[in-house]
């Protein structure tokens, strides 16, 4: 599996990574080199910028929002993929430690953009441009914020470069989850104050970068998945997104997923792979033999529950966008149990490319705002306006508008807007944190009707509130003795 590489950036930074590792705890790196030039600063801001490419956001963020949903399973050979769709995941699964200390690795970059850009004096640095830096790395460390506390609940704050690695530096406690959304806010705020609309008419640009309108979406997400929602304020920072002069459109929803229409003005964020060297390895691992050339078991299966739900709302174009059918020579239990079966494949990304691929996740879209506008509107009993919002969303696959009984009260539209949000959203990363938000994660996951049919019975999760928050690494906790565990699942 290729793994993408930030030589320029790691040439000016003074630790090795794989020393660091052996040291302390990955929530916290060591730096010390002093920026003087522009372009040392720059590079810097791009290297934290190419944490989006690191395994999380290419490839664990789907399993552990639509694997560990109602949305897929597991598929494929993997033991540890299996514990996250099975809801039965361990301290000691290696993709907690693998995605906790990517996230904290990207939170360090961002502390030391932040940390070293008032110190540049290059003259090449204006004023304007610096301020933009700085709001660019708020924005990122935001970001990574808000996935540590989703995954994770309270986790340690570290909100400067760390300079040494003895215990009083590194061992750091927990947080609360207002604590850290609060910080989260607050990067926020600095980075919608500092940063433009766009950099200019490259959608190259304007889509790679943090923009005010990203800054909003991401406030506007945190504001309503935060445990007290904040009604309001999400929809003033949805004001400023759809006020904002990068003009942001829903498009054709096709076009959203044919691999031909990337930095288009529905997307808010997305990353910018090119292929070749810097290429996405995440559709060689879930597309059908007849796009990746290859014949081994694919993961991130849809399930049943998902193609139904497609169905029962006869919503073919955003099936067909989401979903590919194929006859397959090897045994999925879900799908047939032998030979020959035709089995559901992940289909938002086109092309596998062997393993380099131009496919592009979004990270922040149009689509997903209107639908947590309509969210907003329904949480402050305004049902009819929210229900408008959801029939745009609809009206563009070329669905019916929703059923009267949808408008019956405030519980009926939420779950009107939750199933939209489940098929406009799925494959991107979404699901769980919408299950939680809504408070049904543990009803939809013990309900779920998924047959097995080597034994002809249903799968049993066994979900409890326990799990809804992920395990801290054990890794982690042998290396941070301040850090509590999450309770046991």
């Amino acid at each position: 599996m290729r793994k993408i590489t930030l030589m320029a950036v790691l040439a000016l930074l003074s630790f090795s990574c794989n020393d660091f590792l052996d040291l302390s705890p990955i929530s916290e790196e060591t730096e010390d080199v002093a920026y003087e030039r522009l372009s040392q600063l720059e590079a810097a801001l791009t290297g934290a910028y190419e944490s989006f490419q690191n395994e999380y956001h290419v490839w664990d963020n789907v399993l552990f929002q639509d694997v560990r949903s109602d949305n897929h399973y597991a598929g494929g050979d993997n033991p540890e993929v299996f514990q996250i769709d099975l809801l039965t995941i361990s301290a000691t699964n290696s993709r907690l430690f693998r995605n906790w200390s990517d996230i904290y690795n990207a939170i360090a970059k961002a502390n030391v953009v932040m940390d070293r850009a008032p110190q540049v004096t290059d003259p090449l640095l204006t004023e304007e441009r610096r301020m933009q830096i700085i709001g660019e790395a708020h924005f990122l460390r935001a970001w990574n914020y808000y996935v540590l506390v989703n995954k994770w609940g309270g986790v340690p704050l570290i909100l400067e470069p760390v300079n040494s690695a003895d215990t009083e530096s590194t061992n750091i406690p927990r947080s609360s989850v207002e604590e850290v959304y609060a910080q989260i806010q607050t990067d926020l705020d600095v980075a919608i104050a500092n940063l433009p609309d766009t950099y200019g008419g490259n959608a190259s640009v304007n889509k790679a970068r943090a923009t005010a309108g990203a800054a909003n979406a991401l406030a506007a997400k945190a504001a309503l998945q935060h445990p007290s929602p904040d009604y309001n304020a999400a929809l003033s920072f949805i004001a400023a997104v759809e006020s904002s002069s990068a003009n942001y459109q829903l498009i054709d929803y096709t076009a959203l997923f044919d691999g031909n229409n990337y930095n288009n003005a529905e997307s808010i964020l997305e990353v910018q792979y090119l292929g070749g060297n810097e290429g996405n390895f995440g559709p060689q691992l879930l597309l059908p033999p007849s796009i990746s050339g290859d014949t081994w078991r694919k993961f991130v299966t849809p399930s049943t529950d998902l193609v139904n739900a497609y169905n029962s709302e006869n919503d073919a174009i955003r099936r067909d966008a989401t979903i590919l059918f194929e006859r397959v020579n090897w045994v999925d239990e879900y799908w047939g149990n032998a030979p020959g079966s035709d089995v559901p494949f992940a289909y938002k990304w086109k092309s596998a490319d062997s393993w380099a691929s131009s496919n592009r996740p979004y990270i922040l879209r149009y689509g997903d705002i209107v639908l947590l506008k309509a969210e907003a509107l329904a949480g402050l009993g305004r049902l009819a306006d929210g229900g408008a919002e959801v029939n745009r969303i609809r009206s563009r696959v070329n669905l019916p508008d929703l059923i009267n009984a949808a408008y019956d009260s405030q519980a009926a539209m939420m779950d009107a807007i939750l199933n939209e949000r489940r098929l406009e959203l799925a494959q991107e990363a979404q699901r769980w944190d919408d299950l939680v938000r809504h408070g049904m994660v543990v009803p939809v996951m013990n309900s779920l009707s998924e047959i097995d049919r080597r034994t002809g019975q249903p799968t049993n999760y066994n979900m409890t509130e326990a799990k809804i928050l992920l395990p801290i690494p054990q890794e982690e906790m042998g290396r941070n003795a301040s850090l509590t565990p999450n309770p046991a699942n």
